[in-house]
């Protein structure tokens, strides 16, 4: 059966009339039709910069400039794909970072109270925390727990059981794991949910993606598979995470629908400059480089810390910025009393802050460590070992 967006979003959100703001009739000429200030703004020191960003107008609701560089973008890793089903602009809504997407979904897909979304723990906080302030329960489908990879099979039982789940959340690379989602398992749980004509949405979200050998991400894919949902953000690998820029790719029809319900002016226009300077290719070029350079250290920092008496497993992937360690007591058991005090030990006292990750479902006795620069990892691994070790052999 093809794919019918409304067996999937909500009735009222398909009958939407979106809101028809200024700059979507006219962007030039003497503009008074939005109530803006045309003296501009009163501050001093203003760069000429800024002047040119017309900071008294509203942004571009459309973001065409932006959205086209990222299509080239990741058009240009992906020679697999069809040229007919390659992304385009349609294909593309914007917004507050990734949170703005994954709550934006939850809206225009789920009925509060009544349908239902789907998680794969251990994996990203905001997921429940969005359904809970949208009245969205949630079923719990883990990974497996070894490997870190999606259960296609355990997946698709629970989408044929309960038919009101509309939305599956799976975090490629995940976080915490720092783990690739296999692309084999993801084909074959959209494969799975095409062939059963299952009214849901899978949701991958590529946080991370660009810490994993290029062309791992799957959002070239959503026009080839329209139940597939791709988000991303110029967050992490693209060093902007004081933007808040999110990207959500999606079939054109889910995208209008996305696009319906954001707010008009919800990418400012500061946003918009710097994600346009930062998408051009010679931007695109030096970020590689500095990604380079994390993974490197990923590997240097990850070895050394592997090296210690009281740190066991590499627990997670090598897809990320980060790694997930277990850490372990005078048994050489992985330990969330030990991990925890090793926390807050380099937090308070050595001024290092990690994150524990030992209550996540998994991850006993495990800390997440961003790998920061070549200084900053030098430091981080002299702590910790002095610091692991005083905790243990106290």
């Amino acid at each position: 059966m093809p794919f019918d967006i409304s067996k999937i979003a909500r009735s009222n959100i398909l009958s939407l009339e979106p809101y028809r703001c200024a700059r979507d009739d006219f962007n030039e000429g003497i503009l008074l039709d939005a109530n803006e200030n045309t003296h501009g703004p009163s501050f001093v020191d203003m760069s000429e910069a800024e002047r040119q960003l017309d900071l008294n107008r509203y942004p571009d609701p459309h973001q065409g400039v932006l959205k086209s560089q990222l299509c080239a973008f990741r058009n240009s890793e992906r020679s697999d794909v069809e040229e007919s089903k390659k992304l385009q602009v349609e294909n593309l809504c914007l917004g507050v970072g990734s949170d703005e997407s994954i709550d934006a979904l939850m809206r225009g897909f789920v009925e509060p109270g009544k349908e239902k979304m789907m998680i794969c723990p251990p994996t990203y906080g905001m997921y429940s925390i969005c359904g809970v302030v949208n009245n969205v329960d949630i079923v719990k489908v883990p990974l497996e727990l070894e490997t870190f990879n999606i259960v296609p099979q355990n997946i698709l039982s629970a989408l044929k059981t309960d038919s009101t789940i509309k939305l599956v959340y799976i975090t490629s690379p995940g976080n915490p794991t720092a783990k690739m989602v296999d692309e084999k398992l993801l084909l074959e749980l959209l494969q799975g949910v095409e062939e059963n004509s299952l009214n849901v949405l899978v949701v991958v979200d590529e946080a991370y993606v660009d810490f994993a050998p290029v062309g791992s991400s799957i959002s070239t894919l959503v026009n080839e598979h329209p139940n597939l949902v791709v988000l991303q953000t110029l967050s992490k690998a693209f060093a902007l995470a004081g933007i808040r820029l999110g990207i959500t790719y999606a079939n054109r029809e889910i995208s209008r629908l996305l696009n319906a319900i954001k707010y008009p002016y919800n990418i400012s226009n500061l946003t918009s400059d710097v994600a346009i300077r930062a998408t051009r290719p010679a931007s695109l070029a030096d970020a590689r480089v500095k990604i380079g350079k994390i993974v490197e250290q990923r590997g240097l920092v990850l070895d050394k810390l592997l090296s210690l008496k009281y740190v066991g497993r590499n627990r997670g992937g090598l897809d990320s910025n980060f790694i997930l360690i277990e850490i372990l007591n005078k048994d050489l058991q992985p330990d969330n009393d030990v991990a925890n005090k090793l926390y807050l030990t380099l937090a308070t006292q050595r001024k290092i802050v990690v994150r524990f990750r030992g209550k996540e479902l998994g991850c006993t006795g495990c800390l997440r460590l961003s790998i920061g620069t070549a200084a900053e990892n030098a430091v981080l691994v002299e702590q910790f070992e002095q610091v692991l070790t005083q905790i243990v052999e106290a």
